[in-house]
């Protein structure tokens, strides 16, 4: 009994957002922890990297801190932070390959200390290690349609393009996966 009266008494994502958006910190505290997982597990299936999806996500909600009241309500909530999350993943991209063109401009050789978490080895990591070698909008494509269980209709709204176009981009995506794994060997 007291389970559902706490339920009830739960927050919609839009009484939070909007209570966020006037400053409510503690409104700002729950949305952030009822999509937090969800961020994380996007930008992990972005980038394949626990340290860097752990990086987006923090990124995401500082984002989302800052950009609370912007949100509109036109899509879903996670439909915006899909594309938060993603532009959140390839703002990083970039930024490491500045980094790293940095690094090697001035000759420095990094060594990472620590242990090494070694990653799943399965026939599964290795398709979405293929997928995160597609092209950016072939990639966000795919994640969104087979990662996330999104319709066309709501990829495309959170890739802000059309529905013909992630049609198209899994198409694509597909006919590249192949000759991938033909050429990694795994027919």
């Amino acid at each position: 009994m007291a389970m559902m009266l706490e339920q009830s008494e739960e927050a919609s994502d839009q009484e939070l957002i909007g209570r966020a958006g006037d400053g409510d910190k503690a409104a700002f505290g729950q949305l952030v922890e009822r999509h937090y997982d969800f961020v994380y597990r996007v930008a992990y299936r972005w980038c394949g990297r626990k340290a860097d999806a752990e990086d987006i996500a923090q990124e995401v909600c500082a984002r989302l801190g800052r950009t609370i009241r912007s949100y509109r309500g036109g899509a879903a909530f996670t439909t915006w932070l899909y594309a938060l999350t993603l532009n959140a993943g390839r703002d990083m991209m970039r930024k490491s390959a500045r980094e790293a063109v940095k690094v090697q401009a001035f000759g420095v050789h990094m060594l990472i200390g620590g242990e090494a978490v070694p990653e799943p080895d399965g026939q599964a990591e290795r398709l979405w290690a293929a997928v995160r070698e597609l092209p950016d909008k072939q990639r966000d494509a795919v994640l969104l349609v087979y990662g996330e269980g999104l319709s066309h209709a709501a990829a495309a709204d959170a890739m802000a393009c059309a529905e013909a176009t992630v049609s198209w981009h899994i198409h694509e995506a597909k006919k590249r996966l192949k000759l991938l794994t033909r050429s990694a060997g795994e027919v």
